[in-house]
C-alpha cells in the first residue's frame, strides 16, 4: 500500500504531539513556545521597561507567565504596511483543582475537590489515568514579588472512576454528570500513616524540594497522563488532548520562529482563558495585543496616529479549530459545507458575527491556501444550531483589523482527547508562513 501521509508530513506532526506532551496547562503552553522561538533569535521584553526596537528585531512578551505574543519588526514602514497577526490561545477545557482540596471518603480515600474550566465533554475524563500541572507560588523578596515555579507529575496521580452498571442500570441510556459529585478525582488510599490533610502541599514541596510553609498558592489543572498518537490503517488520524488550540499555537510559533523579516511587522498573539470568555488581563477581551501592538509604534518612536494608520493596513488570522464531518453523526453538520480530516484548513463562517469572516477576508485566506498549494474547505453551522465562538470576535472589538477566522478540522472537540488530521498540521504551517512572508 503507498501511504496516503508522506513523511513530512508525519514527522511536523510528531512534532506537534510532542509539543503537546510537554504543555500540560497553559503556562508550560508558553514555555514551549519560547523553546521554538528563543533560538532562532528572539528577546524577550518586559511590560514594565520602556522599549527601544529595531527593525527586523525579533522579540517576545509574557503576562501572566500564561499569555505570549511574539513579533518580529517589518523593515518597512510601520504605518504603511501594517502587521501580520495569528491569534490563538494556549488554555483548553477541563478541570481546576480548589483550594483545602483534600476530601477524606469515610477515612479509606482521598479525593481532590476540583472546578470545571470551560465546557469538557464530562464522561470522556472518567476511568483514565489523569494527573497535575500548572504553577506553584513561592514566598519571595517582597509580598508583591513572589516566586512562581512551574509543576507538572511525571506519574499518573489521578482517576475520575465510573460508577459500575450494577450500580446504574440506566448508564447507557444517558446520565447526567454531577460537577461538583460525580467529577471528583481519587487521589489516594489512606494509611496507617498517611497525611489527610495538607496531602497534596506536601507532593508539591517533595517534588518542588522547598518547605511546605513557602508555599502560598498554586494554580493547578487535571490533564490526561497518555500521550497523544497516530492511527488508523493508514495512519492518518491524530489522537490526543489539546488539540484545541495548541495545534493552532504550535503551526503559528514555528511559522514565526522560522519567519523572514519582511516589510510588514509579523505577530502571534496567544491568549489565555479563551474557553472560558476571554475575560481576564491576559485574555483576548483584554487590551493586551492592542497595547503591544501600540508599544511596537513607540519602540519606533511613531506617534498614536502613525499607529492607527499601520492598523488599517493589517489582517488578523484568528485559528482556531473547526468541527468535521462526524462519521456517525453527520445530520449534524450544515447539508453543503463539510469539512473532512485531511482536506486542509476551513474557513469559518456566521451571519451572526460569532466569527469574524467575511467574503473579503476569505478571500484572503483562500488566496493564501492557493499561494501554499493546500486546499481549503469552509464551515457554517447548521441554521437551527448556534454553534461556538473565537477570539476572533473578542479581539475586533479591541483593535479596527480585518480579520477571518480558521481552523484545522477535528472531531470530539472539547474531549479529553480530541481527533485530527495528520496532513492537516503541516498544511495549516505552510499557509501561516505564507502569511508571514
Amino acid at each position: 500500500m503507498i501511504s496516503y501521509i508522506n513523511n513530512d508530513e508525519q514527522q511536523f506532526a510528531q512534532l506537534l504531539l510532542n509539543f503537546i506532551q510537554e504543555s500540560p496547562s497553559s503556562f508550560h503552553v508558553v514555555e514551549g513556545i519560547k523553546k521554538l522561538l528563543v533560538p532562532q533569535g528572539f528577546q524577550t521584553l518586559s511590560l514594565k521597561d520602556k522599549w527601544s526596537l529595531i527593525p527586523g528585531g525579533k522579540y517576545y512578551v509574557t503576562h501572566n507567565d500564561s499569555a505570549l505574543i511574539a513579533f518580529v519588526v517589518g523593515e518597512g514602514v510601520p504605518e504603511k504596511y501594517g502587521f501580520h497577526i495569528i491569534g490563538a490561545h494556549t488554555d483548553s477545557p477541563g478541570f481546576r483543582v480548589k483550594p483545602l482540596p483534600e476530601i477524606s471518603v469515610e477515612g479509606h480515600y482521598v479525593k481532590l475537590n476540583v472546578e470545571t474550566y470551560g465546557e469538557p465533554i464530562l464522561n470522556t475524563w472518567l476511568d483514565r489515568p489523569l494527573s497535575l500541572a500548572g504553577r506553584v507560588i513561592l514566598h519571595g523578596e517582597s509580598p508583591f514579588s513572589p516566586r512562581i515555579r512551574l509543576f507538572r507529575s511525571d506519574l499518573p496521580l489521578l482517576v475520575i472512576p465510573n460508577l459500575a452498571i450494577h450500580m446504574n442500570r440506566k448508564v447507557n441510556e444517558g446520565i447526567e454528570l454531577n460537577k461538583q459529585k460525580d467529577m471528583l478525582p481519587l487521589l489516594s488510599q489512606i494509611t496507617q500513616d498517611f497525611e489527610k490533610e495538607g496531602t497534596l502541599i506536601s507532593h508539591l514541596a517533595k517534588t518542588l524540594q522547598c518547605p511546605t510553609d513557602d508555599i502560598l498558592d498554586f494554580d493547578l489543572f487535571l490533564y490526561e497522563y497518555e500521550k497523544g498518537r497516530f492511527f488508523g490503517l493508514q495512519q492518518e488520524f491524530i489522537s490526543s488532548g489539546r488539540l484545541d488550540d495548541l495545534a493552532m499555537i504550535h503551526a503559528g510559533a514555528w511559522a514565526l520562529a522560522n519567519a523572514k523579516p519582511t516589510l510588514t511587522t509579523q505577530v502571534l498573539a496567544c491568549f489565555d482563558h479563551e474557553e472560558c470568555g476571554s475575560t481576564s488581563k491576559q485574555g483576548a477581551a483584554s487590551p493586551f495585543l492592542s497595547f503591544i501592538l501600540e508599544r511596537i509604534l513607540l519602540g519606533l518612536k511613531k506617534d498614536r496616529e502613525e499607529y492607527l494608520q499601520a492598523l488599517a493596513h493589517s489582517f488578523l488570522i484568528s485559528a482556531d479549530m473547526a468541527h468535521a464531518l462526524h462519521p456517525n453523526s453527520g445530520e449534524r453538520l450544515d447539508p453543503v459545507n463539510r469539512p473532512i480530516l485531511n482536506r486542509g484548513p476551513v474557513i469559518k463562517i456566521s451571519a451572526n458575527q460569532n466569527y469574524t469572516t467575511d467574503a473579503e477576508s476569505a478571500a484572503v485566506f483562500t488566496t493564501l491556501c492557493q499561494l501554499a498549494g493546500v486546499p481549503v474547505q469552509k464551515f457554517v453551522n447548521r441554521s437551527d444550531e448556534r454553534g461556538g465562538s473565537t477570539i476572533g470576535p473578542i479581539s475586533t472589538t479591541h483593535l479596527d483589523i480585518r480579520s477571518v477566522d480558521i481552523g484545522n478540522p477535528v472531531l470530539a472537540m472539547h474531549s479529553v482527547r480530541e481527533l485530527g488530521g495528520v496532513k492537516d498540521h503541516l498544511a495549516i504551517a505552510k499557509v501561516f508562513s505564507e502569511f508571514y512572508k
